[in-house]
């Protein structure tokens, strides 16, 4: 969500409340309301000339609407102990280790990780983000290649309107959830970006690259479309 200019919260049907964030753009003609993802937040669009009053009368009267979009959310999937994750196409379960302090550590079906269990989740999270940065490294480096460029810098964030990123000098930005993804769309993904080291736009030249780099492109953007907001509700 972009940066909110107030914050609010708002009380839903059921007991439930969510964080309500009013966003002012000149430039909007309508009232938008977004839920994130994981459903932590909604935001709201204020177009020029509608109040926060006017906003929130408009929020308060969709309330139902949001309540019903909430349950509609896949269920969160906490970093704790027992829990499994697909990593890079493989099946991992959390297991705690509270003697090993300085432990965390994978093979092809755990995730260990010692220390306090109230630091685990942080400790997970970490992990996943290295394993993202390394597997986009490897990826790109390899696509770049194949393409006659250097290999790019790789950024990792949580970004949440865009997978990945090209900047104009060519550093790569990937969203570390894409590690919980099947391996075709976190390839797909590295291929969208890395063709634009050859193609700064979407033309069809750049989908030729793209398709040159990776041939599922097309099943792994339909996931994207319809799964792709589960990815969210890790962590």
């Amino acid at each position: 969500m972009a940066a909110p200019d107030e914050r609010r919260i708002l009380d839903l049907p059921g007991g439930r409340a969510v964080r309500l964030y009013l966003r002012r753009s000149p430039r909007a003609r309508r009232m938008p309301l977004r839920l994130a993802p994981a459903g932590e937040a909604v935001e709201l669009v204020l177009p020029r000339g509608i109040s926060a009053a006017q906003g929130l009368r408009f929020a308060e009267d969709n309330r139902s609407w949001l309540a019903t979009r909430l349950e509609d959310l896949p269920p969160r999937v906490p970093f704790t102990d027992g829990i499994c994750l697909p990593v890079l196409g493989v099946e991992r379960r959390i297991r705690h280790r509270p003697d090993q302090l300085r432990l965390i550590e994978a093979d092809d079906s755990e995730i260990r990780v010692g220390g306090a269990v109230e630091k685990m989740p942080a400790r997970i999270e970490t992990w996943l983000r290295e394993t993202a940065r390394e597997a986009f490294r490897d990826r790109t480096a390899a696509m770049a290649a194949e393409l006659g460029r250097p290999a790019p810098a790789v950024t990792i964030r949580d970004t949440r309107s865009r997978w990945g990123s090209c900047s104009p000098r060519g550093g790569l930005a990937f969203s570390w959830r894409l590690v919980l993804a099947p391996v075709f769309v976190t390839d797909y993904v590295a291929a969208h970006e890395t063709a634009h080291l050859v193609e700064m736009n979407h033309g069809p030249a750049f989908w030729r690259v793209v398709d040159r780099l990776n041939g599922r492109a097309k099943e792994a953007r339909r996931w994207l479309r319809s799964e792709g907001a589960a990815l969210h509700r890790y962590g």
